[in-house]
């Protein structure tokens, strides 16, 4: 159990316990278990130390973001549960009541998704639609990682979100230049952070989004 502690090393200013880290191991289990039958993560990172590093640790790094004055929080476009199943694992061993609505489209990771949710007693609602095609949608944080370009995210929370706290966006290698060009056609309130798993990435926790 040590060695493994010290693997999460980086997320030690986080406050992580014991228990939310045996609770991260038991998902890497479960995706290992059902990568053999679909692609919940590349084959190639289907490896514990990358999918403690790539995926838990990356999407973790995010909790002191959550708002959590406000029972939900929302993950766009969540796919094998990063971040939204980390984040419900760890708020879970911290008492907070916040339940993690989880969009994804596809059927097959949705099932995984509330298996997961089921056997580590996560808050969570897994909603199996196209969220572009849901409007006057509430809640108070809102996530995501690997979605879609930082614009199509933009403006889908700008017309389909009618209450929201913040926007958290996880910015890869051309993150900068993206958020730049970006900039030119939105006015936004925001402060970014350099992320803990990668030199080149960083991330964006928005406030307020308008359209110049």
């Amino acid at each position: 159990m040590e060695q493994i502690l010290k693997q999460y090393s980086l997320i030690n200013h986080l406050n992580v316990s014991r228990e939310t880290i045996l609770d991260f191991e038991n998902f890497i289990t479960m995706i290992k278990e059902k990568n053999r039958q679909i692609n919940i993560i590349s084959k190639e990172s289907c490896k514990n130390n990358i999918i403690r590093e790539r995926h838990l640790i990356d999407s973790a790094q995010v909790i002191d973001f959550i708002d959590l004055n406000k029972n939900t929080t929302t993950d766009l476009g969540t796919g094998g549960g990063f971040p939204g199943i980390v984040l419900a694992i760890m708020l879970k061993n911290t008492k907070k009541k916040i339940k993690i609505n989880l969009y994804e489209k596809s059927h097959h990771k949705s099932v995984f998704l509330r298996e997961v949710s089921r056997k580590l007693n996560l808050d969570t609602e897994v909603i199996q639609n196209d969220i572009f095609g849901t409007t006057e949608l509430k809640t108070g944080t809102i996530i995501a990682r690997a979605f879609k370009p930082l614009p199509v995210v933009l403006e889908l929370v700008y017309k389909n979100f009618i209450s929201y706290k913040n926007l958290i966006l996880f910015m890869g290698k051309s993150g900068k230049e993206i958020l730049e060009e970006t900039l030119k056609v939105w006015d936004l309130d925001f402060e970014q952070r350099k992320s803990i798993t990668s030199e080149d990435s960083f991330l964006l926790n928005i406030k307020k989004i308008n359209k110049k």
